[in-house]
């Protein structure tokens, strides 16, 4: 498609896709999100770290924007170690409070539960888990239902 015109040293908001595009050509300089700053991810990452339930994430897609980013502008984005270090952990954190949580909801064998401000990504790693393990309790349970009389079938 048509896109532009674009005046050369002046920002414009483009889709990810396209601003990859271009800097991949040399054609532009990218500029990180504000979250994408080391004070700010500091920040988000203790946060996550005291609390006990998952806090909201700067993006929805935090990671995949950080992996991108980093991966094809990363000359462009100040202290991009750091950045992703810090990323990293922030994600390692999470993912052990989903593993904990999950290990709590098969253990006392609940029916459903409340994971708010997890992203779509997060809630991807675990769900194959978690819909074996509940498919698996499915299983023990009816294994150890009384046999139902013969006259009648539930379906």
């Amino acid at each position: 498609g048509d896109l532009g015109p674009f005046n050369p040293g002046l920002p414009v908001e483009v889709p990810v896709w396209l601003a990859i595009n271009l800097k991949q050509r040399q054609k532009c300089r990218l500029i990180p999100p504000e979250w994408m700053d080391v004070e700010k991810l500091e920040e988000i990452r203790d946060q996550e770290r005291k609390e006990d339930t998952f806090t909201p994430m700067p993006s929805p897609y935090y990671m995949e924007l950080t992996k991108l980013l980093l991966n094809y502008a990363s000359d462009n984005i100040p202290r991009a170690d750091e950045i992703r270090t810090l990323v990293k952990d922030t994600w390692d954190t999470r993912m052990a409070k989903l593993r904990l949580s999950a290990d709590s909801f098969v253990r006392q064998q609940e029916a459903h539960a409340k994971l708010d401000n997890l992203t779509l990504m997060e809630i991807n790693t675990i769900g194959t888990f978690l819909t074996q393990a509940l498919d698996h309790m499915y299983k023990l349970r009816a294994n150890l239902q009384p046999a139902a009389s013969n006259d009648s079938q539930d379906f």
